[in-house]
């Protein structure tokens, strides 16, 4: 297994799409919960004004972060109905296609910050998932 990935996106609530999020989040987290089992956390915080919203992807290596990302484009397109991309950090190492996607958001103009080199630490695992 190789180094843990954690995948942290930043978000901006549309007017009024607030309840609309928080409900198409459970939906997503079920989901992914049931059909991606690499997927180690997946969790979303708001910010106190109901502005923003940081989603949390956490995986234990870049293959699951891969498989993670089979179906993006459809879960993206969902969330997009409430919420609108600020930025993204990505910390880890990502398989080449998976960098060369998040390359390709940040020659867009949107920031994304890359943190590759992992120097310590540990994952542990919940429920037998790592």
């Amino acid at each position: 297994m190789g180094a843990p990935v954690v995948f942290i996106s930043r978000n901006r609530v549309k007017e009024g799409k607030l309840e609309g999020f928080r409900k198409a989040c459970q939906d997503t987290s079920e989901r992914l919960n049931r059909d991606k089992p690499g997927t180690v956390a997946f969790l979303a915080y708001v910010s106190d004004d109901g502005a923003e919203v940081s989603i949390i992807h956490l995986f234990p290596d870049a293959d699951a972060m891969d498989r993670h990302l089979d179906g993006v484009a459809e879960r993206t397109q969902l969330a997009y109905e409430f919420i609108e991309s600020a930025g993204m950090e990505i910390y880890g190492k990502l398989n080449d296609a998976a960098l060369q996607t998040f390359k390709q958001i940040a020659e867009s103009g949107l920031p994304v910050t890359f943190r590759r080199d992992f120097i310590g630490g540990y994952l542990r695992p919940v429920n037998g998932v790592a």
